[in-house]
């Protein structure tokens, strides 16, 4: 199975996106089938060696005019829209020849014969130069059986004009054109707008080399070449700096403001914009794998996980207007032969509810809603790989939280100092670091970097074990610098709530608390968590439990559980989400993956570990828990315009429908409630791509 990314051109109406996807998803060949409309990209995976000419086939039984072409190699400006093009001018024309129907109508109420000859001549002139592509599409889809908004109006009309109705059919044809070019306008500018969204990643490099300067295509540069990055330009590939000083802006990667001092042997990303200094970069990574194109990779893959929401909508729209092309006929059939008034009558209410009814407010809406959402995130540093995630986000209402390098630092720190025997703090700590002078364990490092500057004594017979400690001979007799096992050994008790114990000819001379520092911002986010109701926060960590119960109460985590090893962190995760309306699981390291795997979203901190990226639903590209708020607040905001948008659409269109069958609602009201509600949904959906 290989897959497949098309660009599927031309394709503008939303109901009919959801009808392609879907068969495309019911045919045998395709597997994974997910097309984004905000973006016009369709993915898929098939064993067929040449599937566009399948899916051109399936495309054209569907809609006309839609291109398939290849997405890798697609290099139009599929987001730009002409202002002025030749609908717009016909357009034009025919709201002039309406008007001029209009205006005789108003003037001539006798009923004067070459008047009326002239109001039928304009009203039909507007009708077919404002609706001419309408028409021929509802017919070809009404051939094919395919009942949608377009033959719907091509039904309306045609019944209006047997009705007499010759400017009302007229005025709903230019209604109906004019909303549909400003959905367009609307979707195009939204489509624009995440279309900034790749502007993160330049196409192109250049290369220093021998003295001389080569700009190339970035696919194209290697491993370990080196690249110069000119002032205030786009770094094309991760790498190191091997010449040059500069500052990075890299807010487009972490949604952090602050730029980031770099210099000789930094580390660097693409994606990131270089401040006043000329740099140059080694090569770490080829373009594909570089931190942008994971980041533009993640944002793109997150329109196949769609939210249930989403998944309920494209199922509505295949049911919707089969049942309200029933409603009308019940509408234009029933009440005349109840004898409850004439058929022309009942005809037109019942035109009007089809016109009403076209689901395309909630088919457009909702998925660009969700997609929107994802590329607000992705701008705040925040990378949330689906609609589905979103809603995790949005209902969940634990959080479980690793500790080492999520709610601390990951760095261990001497804090404290306890001595023993007429020992000072400063003859124990170098003692310890000493003891500890060949060893690479994190403790032992950082009790030297304690004691950076000291005078270490001289030791002999340096030996660690594992387990247990270092050990040494300090003026004849054993030295040895451990964990509370060494204790057991001599018969001693702790004294102090401490990790690390100095002992000289079998008695105790001091303790060191070696712990890990707490991140500055995680007692705020966990405050925040409580004020946006989340019941329940939970550390699980493998350090003592001593040291996870001291971090616990600093931060005010609701429960904690120490000496976890992975298998353990995942069956109390599986504890916690039976009993909870969603969980969320924060980590950074390979040993978080299975936790992660196991929560309903699961959260990464930073670009670091592949596997806990890998087996997250969510990134923190800064690695600063302080994003983690802004993810929820922002999830619930989509969730929330997703809903409104479909309450407000399902009720404008019932209120017409119920004012058609009471005959108050004319066929000019249905065509407000459909392309003027469609066009307000867009536009309330896109606000999300502005948030910050």
């Amino acid at each position: 199975m290989k897959k497949y990314t098309y660009c599927l051109e031309n394709l503008n109406c939303a109901n009919c996106a959801a009808k392609i996807e879907r068969e495309i998803a019911d045919t045998s060949e395709f597997e994974s089938v997910s097309f984004n409309f905000a973006t016009k990209r369709l993915s898929f995976y098939s064993e067929n060696q040449n599937p566009m000419i399948k899916i051109q086939k399936i495309c054209d039984s569907i809609e006309d005019g839609v291109l398939v072409t290849d997405a890798s190699k697609n290099k139009n400006d599929t987001f730009k829209k002409k202002r002025i093009n030749k609908d717009s001018i016909m357009l034009i024309v025919s709201a002039v020849f309406a008007l001029a129907a209009f205006v005789l109508n108003f003037a001539f109420k006798d009923g004067n014969t070459a008047v009326a000859l002239l109001i039928v001549i304009f009203s039909v002139a507007a009708t077919v130069l404002s609706g001419y592509k309408i028409f021929l599409k509802g017919i070809k889809n009404a051939i094919k059986l395919k009942i949608d908004e377009t033959v719907l109006l091509f039904i309306a009309v045609v019944a209006a004009f047997c009705l007499g109705e010759f400017i009302e059919a007229a005025m709903v044809t230019i209604l109906f054109s004019l909303g549909e070019l400003i959905e367009d306008v609307a979707v195009g500018a939204s489509r624009s707008e995440i279309k900034k969204l790749a502007q993160i990643r330049p196409d192109t490099a250049v290369i220093a080399e021998n003295g001389t300067q080569r700009v190339v295509p970035a696919q194209s540069v290697k491993l370990g070449s080196i690249i110069l990055v000119k002032p205030y330009e786009r770094l094309p590939l991760d790498g190191i700096v091997v010449k040059g000083k500069s500052t990075l802006d890299n807010s487009a990667l972490t949604g952090e403001s602050m730029p980031v001092d770099i210099e000789q042997g930094s580390e660097v990303m693409s994606g990131a914009i270089n401040g006043s200094g000329l740099l140059e970069v080694k090569t770490t990574k080829e373009y594909s794998n570089s931190t942008a194109s994971r980041i533009l990779q993640l944002v793109e893959e997150a329109a196949a996980q769609k939210g249930r929401r989403e998944k309920l909508i494209t199922r509505f729209a295949s049911i919707y207007t089969p049942i309200i092309l029933i409603i009308a006929v019940v509408i234009a059939v029933v009440p005349p032969v109840l004898g409850l008034g004439e058929f022309t009558q009942w005809l037109y209410r019942a035109l009007v509810c089809l016109v009403a009814s076209c689901p395309c407010a909630i088919v457009i809406s909702v998925p660009l809603a969700y997609y929107s959402g994802i590329g607000a995130a992705s701008k705040m540093g925040i990378l949330i790989k689906g609609g589905r995630y979103l809603e995790a986000l949005a209902r969940a209402d634990a959080f479980i939280f690793d500790k080492t390098g999520t709610l601390t630092n990951g760095t261990l720190e001497l804090e404290k100092i306890w001595t023993y025997d007429g020992f000072s703090e400063v003859e124990v700590l170098a003692l310890a670091a000493a003891c500890e002078k060949h060893s690479v364990h994190p403790v032992a490092y950082a009790i030297k970097n304690k004691a950076n500057g000291l005078d270490l004594p001289e030791l002999s017979c340096y030996r660690e074990t594992a387990g247990y400690g270092t050990s040494a001979v300090y003026k004849g007799k054993s030295l040895e610098c451990g964990g509370e096992k060494i204790l057991g050994k001599y018969g001693i008790t702790r004294r102090e709530n401490s990790s690390v114990f100095v002992v000289w000819d079998g008695k105790l001379i001091g303790e060191l608390k070696v712990s890990d520092t707490v991140r500055d911002e995680a007692a705020g986010v966990i405050s925040q968590l409580k004020k946006l109701s989340v019941k329940n926060t939970v550390m699980l960590t493998g350090d003592s439990k001593l040291n996870a119960e001291e971090v616990s109460e600093k931060l005010g985590v609701d429960k904690c559980y120490s000496n976890l090893l992975p298998s353990d962190k995942l069956e109390i995760a599986q504890q916690i989400k039976s009993s909870s309306k969603g969980v969320c699981t924060v980590g950074d390291g390979i040993n978080d993956a299975p936790v992660l795997s196991a929560s309903d979203c699961g959260i990464a901190m930073g670009l670091g570990s592949e596997a806990a990226i890998e087996a997250s639903d969510v990134v923190l590209s800064s690695g600063n828990l302080a994003r983690l708020p802004d993810a929820i607040k922002l999830s619930r905001r989509v969730i929330r315009t997703v809903k409104t948008n479909i309450i407000f659409a399902l009720s404008v269109k019932a209120a017409v429908i119920i004012l058609a069958v009471l005959g108050i609602a004319s066929m000019w009201l249905s065509v407000v409630a459909d392309t003027g509600v469609s066009v307000a949904c867009v536009l309330y959906a896109a606000r999300l791509l502005k948030l910050k």
